[in-house]
Protein backbone atom coordinates (compact mmCIF):
# COMPACT_ATOMS: atom_id res chain seq x y z
CA UNK A 1 0.00 0.00 0.00
CA UNK A 2 1.37 3.15 -0.89
CA UNK A 3 2.14 5.98 1.74
CA UNK A 4 -0.10 9.43 0.83
CA UNK A 5 1.36 12.59 1.78
CA UNK A 6 -0.96 12.64 4.61
CA UNK A 7 0.28 9.37 6.02
CA UNK A 8 3.85 10.79 6.07
CA UNK A 9 2.92 14.22 7.48
CA UNK A 10 0.88 11.75 10.29
CA UNK A 11 3.49 9.30 10.86
CA UNK A 12 6.28 12.28 11.07
CA UNK A 13 4.18 13.67 13.72
CA UNK A 14 3.70 10.68 15.95
CA UNK A 15 7.45 10.36 16.23
CA UNK A 16 8.06 13.55 17.34
CA UNK A 17 5.47 12.98 20.03
CA UNK A 18 6.87 9.90 20.97
CA UNK A 19 10.01 11.79 21.21
CA UNK A 20 9.09 14.32 23.32
CA UNK A 21 7.06 12.30 25.79
CA UNK A 22 10.37 9.91 25.93
CA UNK A 23 13.17 12.65 26.11
CA UNK A 24 11.00 15.66 27.67
CA UNK A 25 8.38 13.83 29.69
CA UNK A 26 10.13 11.53 31.03
CA UNK A 27 13.75 12.52 30.69
CA UNK A 28 13.52 15.73 31.94
CA UNK A 29 9.86 16.01 33.97
CA UNK A 30 7.80 18.03 31.80
CA UNK A 31 4.57 16.65 32.33
CA UNK A 32 3.09 19.03 29.62
CA UNK A 33 4.85 16.26 27.02
CA UNK A 34 1.82 14.09 28.27
CA UNK A 35 -0.89 16.18 27.96
CA UNK A 36 0.42 16.80 24.37
CA UNK A 37 1.04 13.34 23.49
CA UNK A 38 -1.49 11.27 24.98
CA UNK A 39 -5.01 10.57 24.45
CA UNK A 40 -7.10 10.73 28.00
CA UNK A 41 -8.15 7.55 26.91
CA UNK A 42 -5.23 5.93 26.47
CA UNK A 43 -5.05 2.00 27.07
CA UNK A 44 -1.84 1.10 29.29
CA UNK A 45 -0.72 -2.71 29.06
CA UNK A 46 2.40 -2.12 30.91
CA UNK A 47 1.72 -3.64 34.81
CA UNK A 48 2.28 -0.81 37.45
CA UNK A 49 1.15 2.04 35.17
CA UNK A 50 -2.07 3.40 35.50
CA UNK A 51 -4.08 3.75 32.70
CA UNK A 52 -5.00 7.74 31.13
CA UNK A 53 -3.18 11.00 31.36
CA UNK A 54 -3.08 11.07 35.05
CA UNK A 55 -1.86 7.63 35.36
CA UNK A 56 1.45 7.96 33.09
CA UNK A 57 2.07 11.28 34.56
CA UNK A 58 2.48 9.66 38.09
CA UNK A 59 4.46 6.79 36.79
CA UNK A 60 6.76 10.32 35.62
CA UNK A 61 6.98 11.86 39.33
CA UNK A 62 7.59 8.07 40.79
CA UNK A 63 10.56 7.43 38.22
CA UNK A 64 11.96 11.26 38.94
CA UNK A 65 11.73 11.22 42.79
CA UNK A 66 13.53 7.55 42.65
CA UNK A 67 16.25 8.89 39.55
CA UNK A 68 16.22 12.44 39.86
CA UNK A 69 18.34 12.49 37.12
CA UNK A 70 17.03 10.26 34.95
CA UNK A 71 17.35 10.43 31.38
CA UNK A 72 16.31 8.27 28.05
CA UNK A 73 18.08 8.09 24.99
CA UNK A 74 16.32 6.64 22.03
CA UNK A 75 18.12 4.14 20.34
CA UNK A 76 16.06 2.60 17.94
CA UNK A 77 13.00 3.79 16.30
CA UNK A 78 10.39 2.53 13.84
CA UNK A 79 7.58 4.33 12.59
CA UNK A 80 4.95 2.67 10.70
CA UNK A 81 0.99 3.43 10.28
CA UNK A 82 -0.59 4.26 13.28
CA UNK A 83 2.40 2.48 15.36
CA UNK A 84 5.69 3.55 16.96
CA UNK A 85 8.02 1.15 18.45
CA UNK A 86 11.38 2.62 20.20
CA UNK A 87 14.03 1.00 21.87
CA UNK A 88 15.37 3.60 24.57
CA UNK A 89 18.54 3.37 27.04
CA UNK A 90 17.16 4.84 30.77
CA UNK A 91 19.75 5.97 32.80
CA UNK A 92 20.02 7.51 36.85
CA UNK A 93 20.97 7.44 39.79
CA UNK A 94 18.85 5.75 42.60
CA UNK A 95 18.88 8.71 45.20
CA UNK A 96 15.15 8.24 46.02
CA UNK A 97 12.47 5.43 47.72
CA UNK A 98 12.29 2.64 44.84
CA UNK A 99 9.78 -0.25 44.80
CA UNK A 100 9.73 -0.17 49.00
CA UNK A 101 13.28 -0.06 49.11
CA UNK A 102 15.16 3.13 50.28
CA UNK A 103 18.14 4.68 48.02
CA UNK A 104 21.20 2.87 47.10
CA UNK A 105 22.95 5.62 45.20
CA UNK A 106 23.65 3.18 42.79
CA UNK A 107 23.41 4.17 39.20
CA UNK A 108 21.40 2.32 36.79
CA UNK A 109 21.33 1.65 32.92
CA UNK A 110 18.70 -0.28 31.39
CA UNK A 111 17.04 -0.95 28.05
CA UNK A 112 13.28 -0.29 27.50
CA UNK A 113 11.77 -1.32 24.50
CA UNK A 114 8.15 0.58 24.06
CA UNK A 115 5.39 0.49 21.56
CA UNK A 116 2.56 2.89 20.75
CA UNK A 117 -0.64 2.92 19.03
CA UNK A 118 -1.86 7.00 17.74
CA UNK A 119 -5.15 7.95 16.50
CA UNK A 120 -6.47 11.81 16.56
CA UNK A 121 -2.76 12.51 16.43
CA UNK A 122 -2.53 10.98 20.41
CA UNK A 123 -0.87 8.27 21.87
CA UNK A 124 -4.38 5.88 22.79
CA UNK A 125 -2.19 2.49 23.57
CA UNK A 126 0.74 2.00 25.02
CA UNK A 127 2.72 -1.53 25.72
CA UNK A 128 6.35 -1.54 27.86
CA UNK A 129 9.09 -3.78 28.07
CA UNK A 130 11.19 -2.23 30.66
CA UNK A 131 14.20 -4.86 31.51
CA UNK A 132 13.62 -4.91 35.46
CA UNK A 133 15.82 -7.70 35.82
CA UNK A 134 18.57 -6.04 34.76
CA UNK A 135 17.17 -2.38 36.68
CA UNK A 136 17.01 -4.56 40.17
CA UNK A 137 20.38 -6.44 39.82
CA UNK A 138 21.83 -2.91 39.49
CA UNK A 139 20.37 -1.86 42.39
CA UNK A 140 21.35 -4.25 44.77
CA UNK A 141 17.89 -5.78 45.42
CA UNK A 142 19.00 -9.41 43.62
CA UNK A 143 21.85 -11.76 45.23
CA UNK A 144 24.53 -10.71 43.46
CA UNK A 145 27.03 -7.62 43.19
CA UNK A 146 25.81 -4.71 42.05
CA UNK A 147 27.35 -2.91 38.88
CA UNK A 148 27.46 0.59 37.98
CA UNK A 149 25.53 1.17 34.60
Amino acid sequence: MATTDHDADAQRRHETLFRRLLEDGFGSGDLTAVDEAVAPECTEHQPGIEPGIEGLKGTIRFLRTAFPDLTMRIEDLVVAGDKVWGRMRARGTHLGPFLGRPATGLTMAIDIIDICRFANGKIVEHRGVPDRFTLAQQLGFLPGAPTDG
